[in-house]
């Protein structure tokens, strides 16, 4: 077994080097509908802006202070990229144990509630947690009626509060067959909502696989990605009290080539919505037409609004950051 100081040392190299130049013109856009000329102009360009990490993930832009946090899962760390190009650690020993090199072991998703504080599903800790304006760790999530959760993958916070989270076996994957891996205690994969710090309301457990999620911008609609074995996207009503209802595919991507999956996606102001997908971030419109696919050289995982102006879509993609600029601001905390 292999301590975590091992990834983050690895990281601290990657943290000196120099920014891969914000010039760096990579990816295509495949073109499906006239349509996305009004959301990505003709001939916008992906910007590569950072390489040589090891598997990045959940993109949140800290308006506050203008910069982008992201997890890099094996270095069991949480990365800030600053528009200076500057690279350093924001929060590292995540999970603070032993494991073996390479397994997706630190923090996952992120997002910001409405006081700005940072929420991280934590992989290898099986948990949700929220870093407090002094630095501390409150626990929002991590038992089920008891039995501890499979591995938080991705979140999002409700405008009233509520986070809802979902909760793939993950981590039980990326062990494989480790004699001492971690014990699985539920029986299946589920989306959750926490209302308050233990409180903790499973919301569906009919997505097989649910990885990331999105509001509609009116917060009506919950958008639930499931990665495997078939790749597709649900849809749910959200009602009142926050529960869902008429679950519904919203569009499925089994048969799309490519070797991306349904991860992480972002919904515009508009209601259009940016997901990871087989080819690519796949662009719909809010009935579920395609309107293209923003290609990048490597498998996207997930996204977030950035900027100023929230125009910017940045993108992590195994070991490399990624941005283009839209035309429409996106939903963001």
């Amino acid at each position: 077994m292999k301590h975590f100081a091992i990834s983050l040392a690895i990281l601290a190299g990657v943290a000196a080097l120099p920014a891969i130049s914000q010039q760096a013109e990579v990816g295509s856009i495949v073109r499906n509908d006239p349509a996305i000329d009004k959301l990505v102009s003709p001939g916008t360009k992906v910007e590569k802006l950072h390489g040589g990490f090891r598997f990045i993930e959940g993109p949140i832009w800290v308006r506050s202070g203008r910069y982008l946090l992201f997890s890099d899962l094996p270095s069991n760390a949480i990365v800030k990229w600053s528009p200076d190009g500057a690279v350093s650690v924001f929060r590292e020993s995540i999970f603070s144990g032993s494991y073996p090199d390479g397994v997706q072991i630190g923090s996952n998703g992120l997002t910001l509630d409405k006081q700005g504080r940072l929420i991280a599903a934590e992989h290898g800790n099986r948990r949700v947690s929220r870093i407090e304006k002094d630095g501390t760790i409150t626990v929002l999530a991590d038992r089920y009626e008891g039995k501890r959760l499979n591995s938080p993958n991705d979140l999002i916070c409700k405008s009233n509060g509520d986070v809802y989270f979902t909760d793939p076996p993950g981590l039980y994957r990326t062990y494989r067959e480790i004699p001492d891996a971690p014990k699985r205690e539920l029986d299946f994969a589920g989306v959750y909502r926490v209302t308050a710090p233990g409180k903790v309301q499973l919301v569906t457990k009919e997505v097989p696989y649910p990885n990331g999620l999105a509001f509609s911008p009116d917060e009506k609609k919950l958008y639930v990605a499931s990665t495997r074995p078939e790749k597709f996207w649900m849809v749910y009503d959200v009602e009142a009290d926050g529960s869902l209802s008429h679950g519904r595919k919203f569009f499925d991507a089994t048969n799309i080539p490519g070797e991306g999956v349904p991860d992480g996606m972002k919904v515009d102001r508009a209601g259009n919505i940016y997901a990871t997908g087989p080819a690519g971030i796949m662009i719909f419109t809010p009935d579920a037409k395609l309107l293209g696919t923003i290609q990048l050289p490597e498998i996207p995982a997930n996204l977030s609004w950035g900027d100023a102006d929230g125009k910017a879509l940045y993108v992590t993609a195994r070991t490399s950051l990624y941005r283009i600029r839209t035309n429409v601001a996106g939903v963001r905390p």
